[in-house]
């Protein structure tokens, strides 16, 4: 039996959000929370920096350009923790790459 191949995130990845997560603010907790079925995620600030530019069309590369731009920081440290965050992520089924 073959096991699936695990997608793995790179600088070329197009990151999405699956049809079966979404995003959803909490007035009472006043956060924001990635829904899924069975999974409640509760991301940090830079964690919703990179899942509100996973639009499907963004390539890794040019999101970690964006958020090196916004928070003044070097664009290889930037993209390897976006990278290691997608793979994450990724992993747990609630970003496609």
């Amino acid at each position: 039996m073959t096991r699936p191949q695990r997608p793995i995130a790179g600088a070329q990845s197009r990151p999405a959000l699956p049809r079966h997560v979404r995003m959803h603010f909490d007035e009472r907790r006043g956060a924001w929370a990635l829904l899924s079925p069975e999974k409640v995620l509760w991301p940090d600030e830079i964690s919703l920096a990179i899942l509100r530019r996973c639009d499907g069309r963004s390539e890794a590369g040019a999101i970690a350009r964006s958020l090196a731009l916004d928070y003044e920081a070097d664009e290889d440290e930037v993209l390897a923790d976006v990278l290691a965050f997608l793979q994450d992520w990724s992993d747990r089924m609630v970003v496609r790459l």
